[in-house]
């Protein structure tokens, strides 16, 4: 299965992840000035009694509010909740916090959570500043169009005006593609997912990226996702780059549920793999 593949890969070959990259908008974290009594590990979670996350809200499948219950459920939740019973033994001692692409970093920086399970794609740049986690699932950004439009894919859409988030990598990985095509295309940022659904459905862009389990969310009688695959990239979990326990164990979790096909289950109960 793709995911089980993809650990192994991952594992003979940690350095070489790929993926279109950009910038969070995050600070570095200040090693040097944090003590060891500082960091957060199992025992500091213990101690809490509770494992704080920072989650999407707005991505159907991997972290979407039920408006009917008031909880966040999906892929990454459950992944969370699996966390917090191996260090806990209560898969329900998890305090989750909303966060976009824009501001799980910072959250993460400043203390408010200990990890971050968010879509949050690896790349070398950001291995700089935060441990990731093996990857416990694979994407690709894709294209969600109008299908009026008639679109066949990215070639076709010179001149186009695409919806993106903002602080995203999905920007760069599109405008090398385009460059590819010998076509220009233009960016609008938006801080949410619906807000770029609600502009591709009002007309003010031509289509909106990000990647394709996420697009696949809000597919609609109205819409279709283009077969154009870029930038194949690996979601990881992430923590504060002094917590190196804490990433060293969370890590030993993913390489398990990757080799006994816990997260094979679970992609396939969410329905993922766009």
């Amino acid at each position: 299965m793709k995911k089980r593949n993809l650990l192994a890969t991952v594992a003979l070959s940690s350095v070489l992840f790929l993926g279109a990259c950009s910038s969070d908008a995050s600070s570095t974290t200040d090693v040097e000035s944090t003590t060891e009594s500082d960091q957060v590990t199992f025992e500091s979670i213990k101690e809490a009694g509770v494992l704080k996350v920072g989650v999407k809200e707005d991505v159907p499948n991997f972290g979407l509010m039920n408006t009917d219950t008031g909880e966040i459920e999906g892929f990454e939740i459950d992944i969370a909740k699996k966390i917090a019973e191996e260090i806990l033994g209560d898969p329900e001692a998890i305090e989750l916090t909303p966060v976009t692409a824009k501001t799980r970093g910072p959250l993460l920086d400043n203390g408010e959570v200990d990890m971050v399970i968010a879509t949050f794609t690896v790349t070398e740049e950001r291995k700089e500043t935060y441990n990731f986690t093996d990857a416990y699932y694979e994407d690709a950004v894709g294209l969600l169009v109008k299908t009026e439009k008639n679109y066949e894919g990215l070639e076709d859409m010179d001149g186009a005006n695409i919806g993106v988030a903002q602080s995203s990598t999905t920007a760069d990985a599109i405008a090398a593609e385009a460059e590819q095509y010998d076509i220009t295309v233009d960016f609008s940022e938006y801080a949410t997912y619906p807000e770029i659904k609600a502009a591709l459905d009002s007309g003010r862009i031509d289509a909106f990226s990000v990647d394709r389990s996420i697009l696949a969310g809000y597919l609609d009688e109205s819409t279709e996702i283009l077969p154009d695959r870029f930038a194949t990239q690996d979601y990881g979990i992430a923590t504060m780059k002094v917590n190196t326990e804490l990433a060293d164990g969370v890590n030993d979790l993913i390489t398990t549920w990757g080799e006994d096909d816990t997260l094979d289950g679970l992609v396939s109960e969410w329905g993922l793999g766009e």
